[in-house]
């Protein structure tokens, strides 16, 4: 099994890249969006690799992060979708996105990925609901973004006041990054933490 695969980046095409290891060329398939954070053509590049062994093909499907080859692998263990259909998924939705549609229960967002239908997005959601969490990409945000320290409000009620932003029409990035921004130990409620971001997103 091949975990990952570094090398130079040759070729960027349609649906997969072309990585030159010593030598020998992979062609590897990658999420669209992923393929927007990738190097220039001649440097090197890094992928963490899901190998998928058919009958009349050894294909491999490559990521920029662990954590996307996480939810990818999660994907495609949901009955009726392959590799295919993961794939064209997290074209459609990053990793923290697809997180937002499962939590939301908004089986229209994952059914806009090409090959995917609205029952096939419905079954994904209830079978990842309570493998995909908010708090994983609350998680993930980089302290260094933030103006005060996490503090002892709940990552559940953090997640809460994130989905009520999203809700009204804010980014996921933008919601997370002004609720961490207000973090204190006084905000011990949804209702609280959600007005003071709000405010703070408004001036």
């Amino acid at each position: 099994m091949v975990s990952y695969v570094r090398g130079e980046l040759v070729a960027i095409e349609e649906e997969k890249v072309i990585i030159d290891v010593n030598g020998v060329g992979f062609g590897v398939f990658m999420p669209a969006q992923s393929m927007n954070y990738l190097p220039q053509i001649g440097e090197e590049v890094r992928l963490h690799t899901y190998m998928n062994v058919r009958e009349d093909a050894i294909q491999l499907f490559g990521f920029l992060t662990k954590d996307d080859l996480k939810v990818f692998k999660l994907v495609i263990g949901v009955s009726g979708i392959g590799p295919k259909g993961g794939l064209s998924i997290l074209s459609q939705l990053s990793p923290d996105d697809l997180r937002f549609a499962v939590m939301a229960n908004d089986a229209k967002a994952i059914a806009k990925a090409p090959g995917i239908g609205k029952k096939t997005a419905e079954k994904l959601i209830i079978e990842l609901k309570d493998k995909l969490s908010i708090e994983d990409v609350l998680n993930k945000l980089d302290d260094s973004e933030t103006i005060v320290a996490n503090t002892g409000v709940s990552n559940e009620i953090q997640a809460e006041a994130v989905q009520a932003l999203v809700a009204l029409g804010y980014g996921n990035t933008e919601s997370m990054k002004a609720v961490k921004k207000v973090l204190t130990d006084e905000h011990t409620t949804v209702e609280e933490l959600l007005k003071l971001a709000l405010k703070n997103m408004m001036f």
